[in-house]
């Protein structure tokens, strides 16, 4: 009892309604003994006894939320001696509203056959039984049938409440995902240029390339703020205008050449047939692919295929092998993306690969799933690296549109 008493609520309005309903009870108990005691069972029972008895029950009204069995019996005693059977129908409802278990049917009928004895003995009744009989039910079914219905209620009320803050949760969750995946995807493709240009500048080099890749890092600088401002417009905006496929793709490539890669990209996609969720995941998959081969293999030739089978789509980027400084062949592998402008073209090999977290792969699979599609990352047949990916043309993905860009010739 002592541990329910512990976890007793603090609401306020709770607490009034249980101040209010023990005045009540008081207020009833008073009259009603000073008048006569005309209502109770025995004729004997002293004034200061139905007093006591209308106090006790009166104190128990205030835990009838909390633990109804004193409630109870208190009421039931109230009524045989004092006649007040207003107690009880209180404590019934709490008993089947608060605290639902399987036993308040049996307690219910319990209860019914004491006020039935109580009102068809008592003298001051019309002793007619069937009447007894709907007093009883009036004053007991009735309560707890009414604390049933309440307790159900408030059950699925609470379970539809927890649902929604559990969707609440997974959806804040999937945003947060989405816009990690959006500023790897966007950021990183120009601060490892930046990174690998300042790395060439530390190395000795010609001094006349020296003015060429600062300005190959303020141009990743500028471009990288640029992305920034663009996925925040995404991000407010629900009407994202999209690019198509071979475009953002082409736009890509040309940058990769840029700086320096040999790209041959051989895209098979009319225009506007793909859905912008798959158009969005190709565009990023190519990416992720460019700017490993620029940070793990900068002097192998990359290709670039896509084409539409029936109900999908597959695109792949495929580079051949490597040579490093020291001969050992290296493909590409996972981690984040970069590409800058350097000049001199194959000078960006002199750079050693970066280390990357994993974060891209890791990044474009999550895409492909979300789109019901398969990727597979991993060494070419001939050498070098794949990266490819089937996506299927009916996905709904989750993923924003891909955000409009300045056109691209050639």
């Amino acid at each position: 009892m002592w541990r329910m008493l512990g976890e007793i609520r603090t609401s306020h309005g709770a607490v009034l309604v249980d101040l209010l309903l023990a005045a009540a009870v008081i207020a009833f108990t008073i009259p009603t003994t000073v008048i006569g005691h005309s209502f109770s069972l025995w004729d004997g029972t002293s004034q200061p006894v139905e007093l006591a008895v209308g106090s006790l029950t009166a104190a128990t009204m205030l835990l009838r939320r909390y633990t109804p069995w004193p409630a109870i019996v208190a009421s039931v005693v109230c009524a045989c001696l004092v006649g007040q059977t207003v107690p009880m129908v209180l404590a019934v409802f709490s008993m089947t509203a608060e605290h639902r278990t399987r036993s308040w049917t049996y307690v219910a009928l319990a209860l019914m056959a004491v006020y039935l004895v109580v009102d068809y003995e008592n003298p001051y009744t019309d002793r007619i039984f069937y009447l007894s009989v709907v007093r009883a039910l009036t004053l007991v079914y009735l309560p707890a049938l009414v604390g049933t219905w309440v307790y159900d209620h408030r059950r699925r009320f609470n379970e539809l409440r927890a649902g929604a803050r559990e969707r609440e949760e997974s959806a804040v969750l999937e945003e947060r995902r989405r816009i990690a995946r959006e500023l790897h995807d966007t950021v990183t493709h120009a601060v490892t240029g930046m990174v690998l240009n300042a790395g060439l500048i530390r190395d000795p080099v010609d001094p006349a390339d020296i003015p060429d890749l600062a300005e190959g890092i303020e141009d990743k600088g500028v471009e990288a703020l640029g992305e920034l401002r663009q996925l925040l417009t995404m991000l407010r905006r629900e009407d994202v205008p999209v690019v198509e496929a071979a475009e953002a793709v082409a736009r890509l490539a040309e940058e990769a050449r840029a700086a320096g890669l040999r790209v041959d990209v051989r895209l098979d996609v009319p225009p506007g047939a793909l859905p912008p969720e798959v158009t969005h995941v190709c565009y990023r998959l190519v990416q992720e692919g460019l700017n490993n081969v620029r940070r793990h293999a900068p002097d192998s030739d990359v290709r670039i295929t896509g084409a539409i089978e029936r109900d999908h789509v597959d695109i792949a980027v495929v580079n051949t092998p490597s040579r490093t400084a020291d001969g050992v062949e290296s493909g590409t592998g996972g981690g984040v993306a970069g590409g800058g402008a350097v000049p001199g073209g194959q000078k960006a090999a002199r750079t050693p690969p970066l280390r990357g977290a994993g974060y891209g792969l890791a990044g474009i699979r999550e895409r492909v799933a979300l789109l019901g599609g398969s990727l597979t990352a991993g060494p070419a047949p001939g050498g070098g690296f794949v990266l490819a990916a089937r996506l299927p043309l009916g996905a709904c993905g989750k993923d924003a549109a891909l955000p409009a860009k300045r056109s691209v010739r050639g």
